[in-house]
């Protein structure tokens, strides 16, 4: 068996360590980046397993291998016998697609050999396993004895290629630090080479130089996946490998830049600031990396426009919640960062990329029996393709951090503490409470008899080691070492008698946000929903059996409320919106359409009952007769959006359906009412934890 120097250098590190080392302090060591050393300790365990040697992983403390002495002693032995290779497996694989991607001729197999100090059958059998990976990017493998071997396809998927080989071999550190001193490991180097990091920070700056033309706010990845492209894109057209006048390829905006339009300017103040002459070809190419990446989505109202994808996430949140039994479908964060996540998961997925999770192991141990809910909830309701594990340990995280956040207290809680063990004891479960339940203020420690007598103004809790002359719902009875039992069973005694029963402490000076601004933002929350509410209307509407005119219609009965300045552009956004994806709520005959623009003047809801059912896909001919339109100005406040997103939530509520289906104007707007109060309340409570 072989291994890679870098991998020989990680396993001496353990083997000479007696205690645990951390993966930052490895990566110090042998100058490469904490990623890397996850990713080559992730090889490693398998080649250890062979051994029965094993990697113990501490959270928080390092990583030490284990094994039996005999079992060390044999693989010390068979390591020094070992052959060190200059790649990993999968590092030769990365560099063979650089090579070939780069190559503008057949590649003689010899000549990979060479290159990467291996044998022709080994890059024979690389070949194999890569052949998946070249057809799942849109290129075809070619190879011909006496011909060699050379990657086909057009030129925009080859550079999706290298942005997935970037993306996946690249880290941040990479990409953003200055170029190292010393040598990089061939890979990376020959990769930053592929993306243009010679110029790398010019087009991130020219890029930032644009965001006042460009008004959307993109996530730290999309931006840094953008910044990809946008690089990989210019290298290869500095190199003369650019798109041919028939291969406008991927990503194809069908049209070319109109003069004039914002893409044409962004596209202009690149090539400017960059000084490069960009075809008509390559133009329309970058112009549609920015579609891509955001244009399409300038307009839009929601941060989901999947309503199925909305379905599945709270699908999975109630199966979860079923298992643990948490309420977890109270916490509204949990719900936005899993659409956040889960819609470019499952794209990724589809693509065939391959996932990395390098905290995978340890989330396996720390959240073992959340790992078997999560990964049982997935299976059930995503179908179609497999997740792998490593994607379901992300997933684990939200939920992990969704339990954390529900074990706070809406607010501190005032104890007293009965333990008639001694001074050590009562000491031993005070540091325990503050340890595990910090949100508990130990006010003081008393005697059995002063517990009873001690006033009820001035504590929330009474908490003994021994029974109490007190009714049972009065006080919590534990033990001095306060077991991980015990401390799960108070917090649920606190949250769901004790918060309920006693009353709010005085408000104490509150750090952090200035109470100022969160009044403000509360304040926003209410009048944005009470506008909503106020001008919400139920129309009848005698439409047209076609979709456009439909929404003419519609369109132009709002504007008569004072919504609407122009309503035609806004009917071309909404039907841009329903050729990106489908609007029907799913197993309904309604449909909520939903866009922003500089037309519109102020958030509105409305709905409209039609006199014509409509067929919005002839592949799924669900017939729409009731259309709800959302509709919001392009500057919309944080709260509004949120406000919004609330109501599409609703949408997958039986009752909601119904109430639209059947409902008065009325009784609709007290529906939508009643759940928005409870939204309110609940931004409320959270103002008060902050």
């Amino acid at each position: 068996m072989n291994i890679s120097n870098r991998q020989r250098q990680i396993l001496e590190l353990l083997l000479n360590r007696k205690d645990e080392i951390t993966a930052g302090e490895i990566a110090a060591e042998i100058k490469v980046s904490t990623r890397t050393v996850h990713r080559e300790l992730s090889e490693l365990e398998e080649i250890l397993a062979a051994y029965d040697v094993s990697l113990h992983k501490k959270s928080g403390i390092g990583i030490q291998i284990q094994a039996e002495p005999e079992q060390l002693e044999k693989f010390k032995r068979s390591l020094s016998h070992m052959g060190t290779v200059e790649f990993s497996a999968e590092e030769r694989k990365a560099l063979m697609l650089c090579l070939l991607l780069e190559a503008e001729e057949p590649v003689k197999l010899f000549a990979l050999a060479h290159d990467l100090h291996v044998t022709v059958p080994t890059v024979s059998s690389d070949l194999d396993d890569l052949e998946d990976w070249i057809q799942k990017s849109g290129l075809t493998l070619v190879r011909r004895r006496g011909y060699g071997v050379l990657l086909g396809g057009s030129e925009a998927n080859k550079r999706e290629a290298i942005c997935r080989l970037a993306r996946k071999h690249l880290d941040d550190s990479d990409l953003f630090g200055k170029i190292a001193s010393g040598p990089l490991h061939p890979l990376t180097g020959r990769l930053l080479a592929m993306i243009g990091k010679e110029h790398w920070m010019d087009v991130e700056q020219a890029l930032w130089q644009m965001e006042d033309r460009w008004p959307l706010e993109l996530s730290e990845a999309a931006y840094t996946d953008l910044l990809i492209r946008l690089s990989v894109a210019l290298a290869r057209i500095r190199q003369g490998k650019t798109i041919e006048p028939d291969q406008r390829g991927v990503p194809d905006t069908g049209e070319t830049v109109r003069e004039g339009t914002v893409r044409d300017q962004m596209v202009r103040h690149l090539s400017e600031t960059l000084h490069l002459s960009l075809p008509p070809e390559e133009a329309d190419y970058i112009a549609g990396l920015f579609d891509e990446n955001g244009e399409a989505r300038t307009n839009s109202l929601l941060p989901q426009d999947d309503l199925s994808l909305l379905e599945t996430v709270q699908k999975l949140i109630r199966r979860v919640e079923d298992q643990t039994g948490v309420p977890l479908s109270e916490d509204r964060s949990l719900r936005d960062g899993l659409i956040k996540h889960i819609e470019p998961a499952l794209q990724r997925i589809r693509e065939g990329v391959q996932i990395r999770n390098p905290l995978l192991a340890q989330i396996k141990k720390d959240y073992e029996h959340l790992f078997g809910y999560v990964r049982q909830a997935v299976d059930e309701i995503i179908t179609g393709f497999a997740v792998p594990d490593e994607e379901i340990g992300f997933l684990v995280m939200h939920f992990g951090a969704s339990l954390e956040r529900l074990k706070q207290f809406s607010r501190n809680v005032r104890a007293i503490v009965v333990c008639t063990s001694g001074i050590g004891s009562s000491k031993l479960l005070a540091i325990r409470l503050e340890k595990e339940l910090p949100q508990i203020d130990i006010v003081d420690n008393v005697s059995w008899y002063e517990a009873a007598r001690f006033p009820a103004e001035a504590y929330d809790l009474i908490i003994s080691t021994v029974d109490l002359p007190l009714e049972p719902d009065q006080y919590f009875k534990l033990s001095p070492l306060l077991t991980k039992e015990e401390t799960e069973k108070l917090r649920q005694y606190v949250q769901n008698i004790t918060l309920k029963r006693a009353p709010a402490d005085l408000p104490e000076p509150l750090q952090g946000t200035p109470a100022l601004d969160r009044l403000r933002s509360l304040k926003a929350y209410l009048n944005e929903t009470v506008c909503l509410m106020d001008h919400f209307e139920v129309y009848r509407l005698s439409n047209s059996p076609d979709l456009r005119q439909t929404l003419r219609q519609a369109c132009e009965e709002v504007r008569k409320d004072g919504a609407l300045a122009r309503p035609e552009p806004v009917v071309e956004q909404l039907l841009e919106r329903e050729r990106y994806g489908s609007q029907i709520i799913p197993d309904t005959g309604l449909a909520l359409f939903h866009t922003r623009s500089e037309h519109i003047t102020r958030p509105l809801l409305s709905l409209f009952r039609l006199s014509n059912a409509l067929t919005l896909d002839p592949e799924h001919p669900a017939q729409v007769r009731e259309l709800l339109l959302m509709l919001g100005p392009r500057e919309l406040s944080k709260e509004g959006l949120e406000v919004l997103s609330e109501i599409s939530a609703m949408l997958l509520l039986p009752d909601m359906i119904r109430m639209l289906e059947n409902g008065t104007t009325e009784q609709i707007r007290q529906f939508i009412s009643n759940e928005l109060a409870g939204f309110f309340e609940n931004k409320m409570e959270m103002e008060r934890v902050i």
